[in-house]
C-alpha cells in the first residue's frame, strides 16, 4: 500500500537519481553485476589519462553509450516528474546520471553532479552542446584540440557549481525523494541527511535496500516507473 502524497503541500521537492532510474529505461548501469565496467576497463576509457592516450578510442567508447541512450525511452516515472513540474514551481532534479534521460522526458531544472554525454569541452574554449548520435565534432573548431567529453571520470573532481547547487536545493527543500541510487559514494552518501537534517521529508524508491536506508522516513520497495505514479496519483 503507497499513501499517496500532495505535492501541493510542499514548498519544494528534490528528485534525487541515481543509475535504477535510467536501467529501468534499459540504460546498462557501470557498476554491480552485468555493469559496463564489468566488460571494459574504465583505466582504458573513463579518465583523463585514458584519453591523452587515445582520444579516438575514448570518444569512439563514448559514442557507443550514445547511441545506447537514444535507444531507450524515459519511463512513466520521467514522467510524473515533468507533469509535477507543470504544475509545482519548485521541482528539481539532482542526478548522478548522465545519459540525458531527464531532459529527454521533459525534466527540467536538472543538476548533473558527473555531467552529461551530450556535452563536450575544450581545455581552451569551454564546453559546448553536442546532440547528435556520433560527435558533430571531435576537434575543437576553434583551436584544433581534442574535445573530451564533459563528464566526470574516475580520479576528476565534481564540479563545485554542481556541487553548491545540488546542496542548496538540498537544504531548501521540505520533500526530497532518492530513487534508484544506493548513495555509497560521497558527496550523494550525505544527501539524505542533508535534507533531513533540514526538516524534509525523505523517501527512498528502491527495488533494493540502500546502506542508508534507516536516514529515510518512509522506503518503498519498487521501480519509479511503478511507484511515483502511485504516489502522485491524487496530484496526475
Amino acid at each position: 500500500m503507497i499513501e499517496p502524497l500532495d505535492p501541493m503541500a510542499f514548498k519544494k521537492i528534490v528528485f534525487f537519481t541515481g543509475a535504477g532510474m535510467s536501467a529501468e529505461s534499459g540504460v546498462h548501469t557501470f557498476r554491480g553485476a552485468g555493469g559496463i565496467w564489468s566488460q571494459y576497463r574504465w583505466q582504458e576509457y573513463a579518465c583523463q589519462q585514458a584519453f591523452e592516450r587515445d582520444p579516438q578510442k575514448v570518444l569512439d567508447f563514448h559514442e557507443l553509450r550514445r547511441k545506447e541512450a537514444l535507444r531507450c525511452q524515459p519511463h512513466a516515472g520521467h514522467r510524473v516528474i515533468t507533469d509535477l513540474q507543470q504544475r509545482h514551481s519548485a521541482v528539481f532534479v539532482i542526478t548522478q546520471n548522465i545519459d540525458g534521460m531527464h531532459q529527454r522526458a521533459g525534466n527540467k531544472q536538472v543538476i548533473e553532479l558527473h555531467g552529461s554525454l551530450w556535452r563536450v569541452r575544450c581545455r581552451i574554449h569551454g564546453v559546448r552542446l553536442d546532440m547528435a548520435e556520433t560527435y558533430t565534432h571531435r576537434r575543437c573548431p576553434d583551436c584544433g584540440q581534442w574535445l573530451r567529453p564533459d563528464i566526470v571520470w574516475f580520479e576528476d573532481m565534481l564540479d563545485e557549481e554542481e556541487v553548491q547547487a545540488a546542496q542548496y536545493e538540498l537544504g531548501t527543500c521540505d520533500l526530497f525523494i532518492s530513487i534508484g541510487t544506493s548513495a555509497v559514494v560521497w558527496p550523494a552518501a550525505g544527501y539524505p541527511l542533508i535534507a533531513r537534517n533540514n526538516g524534509a521529508l525523505c523517501i527512498e524508491i528502491n527495488p533494493e535496500p540502500s546502506e542508508n536506508c534507516e536516514l529515510y522516513h518512509r522506503t518503498i520497495r519498487g521501480k519509479a516507473g511503478e511507484v511515483l505514479p502511485r504516489l502522485f496519483a491524487a496530484a496526475l
